[in-house]
């Protein structure tokens, strides 16, 4: 009888959360007392913008990334809303444009100086003018540039154009009208081709967003969904929400059949709501308990059993709502993954919480940061609105790196392979040109070469860092896999060139230690 483990090989298995200092967390910030179920936080590197309390009207805070410590009481708000703010979201290919979204059934996009504020912005760039009742949620486009979607209590979700003229749009590039209550949650797939959705009717949706058309709806007895997240392009939808005995409740489905789902997990017996979080560069999944201080976070895989606990953060301060830095704004010296930013009202506390794999080198590891997705938009909003789709532009967290050009198809798998030939490859990652791209019988010679590599002896293959064997995947079943193996190569290439040279170095001062010593032993 064979013996299997209980444990799993995982590099994410021991991440652990740490809690900023006190002097790197945000004082005496007054977040809002707002019940709505939404993050009221968003960050970049640049800012942190926090819904705060007005009077007689919404306003919330842009706080820049390093200004740390006790906030300035007076210190000066972005204004302009007649009603309370529901939700803001940073532009992802702008680090200096926020939309917010308010009671008054308005959308209103801001453009932030590059200084420290000295007075309040009250004035929009832009003002969008066509939701009946409130806007709750909002949603940049992952891929294409000045394309925003907004959904209100108008039960509409509105396509809106940022880049056409004039300051004040009355009239929104599309309407969804197939939703027959309030949108509680919104979510993009990797290209932004597919548009998830939860209603308080119950159903989850997958929505043509240029098309209009539902393409899979599914409800569940047992479930009722408030957030909704496509999980990359496992073709995968995750959601939070409650069971029928009121208990929080998470589930997996397939994208292509929500009739039933393929995982059902109840959690606990709290009331506040469930955030759920994915980041689809190294599969994990964050699910953040909303009036409690817990981060619980699991691994995804595309095979059963789908979802893999990892741990859980505990902290005896409740969060009202959460906010998370892009990738390219992590310490990847610290071998930090992933950053929160918890909102705590009861002491008007902003705390960063980083997410951290414990690693005793100090090198960039290569290993944990595959590439990610740039702030660079792929398609313009024309280009979007007539049908094409592109998947978002790749960058590598490593220190001066550049953003790949060629625009592969992302994956979330992180395949591994073999470091062949160190004098064939570039010494320095940069622009990937069309013309790079694998050709069919590379490919095929590819999954020859992998296949031959399967039958060496356990003894004979070779283990990439961290001791992590490369044929613990699958070999590539299909070019976009092959693709993004390869660039997968280059960054481990890259890292063992620098390993040589570090070597060869020691080598040299050895041997002229060696020189030195035995001049001074002949001459003695």
């Amino acid at each position: 009888m064979s013996w299997h483990p209980q444990y799993r090989s995982s590099k994410f298995r021991h991440v652990y959360g740490k809690a900023a200092s006190k002097e790197k967390c945000y004082n005496c910030v007054p977040i809002t007392l707002n019940v709505h179920d939404n993050h009221f936080c968003a960050v970049n590197p640049s800012f942190i913008a926090v819904v705060t309390e007005c009077v007689g009207g919404g306003a919330f805070l842009v706080i820049p990334i390093k200004q740390t410590g006790k906030l300035d009481p007076h210190y000066p708000k972005v204004c302009g809303h007649k009603g309370n703010v529901l939700d803001i979201k940073w532009n992802p290919f702008n680090d200096f444009v926020i939309a917010s979204c308010s009671e008054d059934a308005t959308v209103k996009i801001w453009d932030i100086p590059n200084q420290l504020l000295k007075r309040n912005i009250t004035t929009p760039k832009k003002e969008l003018l066509g939701h009946a009742r409130r806007v709750s949620l909002i949603e940049w486009h992952p891929t294409a540039d000045n394309i925003l979607f907004s959904s209100g209590y108008d039960y509409k979700i509105m396509i809106w154009n940022l880049g056409v003229t004039g300051t004040v749009l009355s009239k929104p590039v599309k309407i969804l009208d197939a939703h027959k209550d309030v949108v509680l949650s919104m979510s993009f797939n990797t290209d932004g081709s597919l548009l998830a959705t939860a209603c308080r009717d119950r159903k989850i949706r997958v929505i043509d967003p240029r098309a209009g058309t539902v393409l899979q709806e599914g409800s569940y007895k047992s479930h009722k969904a408030n957030k909704v997240l496509f999980l990359g392009n496992m073709k995968m939808l995750f959601s939070t929400g409650t069971s029928r005995w009121n208990n929080r409740q998470i589930a997996l489905w397939d994208q292509n059949d929500l009739s039933v789902p393929l995982l059902e997990e109840d959690l606990d017996g709290s009331s506040g709501l469930l955030f759920p979080i994915y980041d689809s560069d190294t599969c994990m999944l964050y699910v953040v308990g909303k009036g409690d201080g817990n981060i619980r976070y699991y691994e995804i895989s595309p095979e059963k059993p789908y979802l893999n606990y990892l741990m859980e953060y505990h902290s005896p301060l409740p969060q009202k709502g959460i906010g998370m830095m892009p990738k390219r704004g992590l310490d990847v010296a610290a071998c930090e993954i992933f950053r929160f930013y918890k909102l705590i009202p009861t002491k008007s506390l902003i705390e960063p919480i980083s997410m951290i794999v414990p690693r005793q080198s100090e090198s960039y590891q290569a290993d944990i940061y595959p590439l990610t997705a740039a702030a660079q938009p792929t398609l313009t909003a024309e280009e979007w609105l007539t049908g094409i789709n592109k998947e978002p532009v790749l960058e590598s967290l490593r220190p001066g790196s550049e953003a790949v050009k060629s625009l592969p198809q992302f994956l979330e798998p992180e395949p591994f392979m073999k470091a062949t030939n160190l004098s064939q490859q570039p010494e320095a990652q940069g622009k990937m040109s069309l013309e790079d791209k694998p050709k069919p019988r590379e490919i095929e010679n590819g999954r020859k070469r992998l296949k031959v590599e399967e039958s060496l002896p356990e003894n004979e293959q070779i283990c990439l860092s961290d001791s992590f064997n490369i044929f613990e995947r699958p070999p590539p079943k299909t070019e976009n896999e092959l693709l993004q193996m390869y660039y997968r190569q280059r960054e481990e290439i890259r890292r063992l060139h620098e390993l040589i040279i570090q070597k060869d170095v020691q080598i040299r001062q050895l041997e002229l230690k060696l020189r030195n010593l035995c001049m001074d032993t002949g001459n003695y």
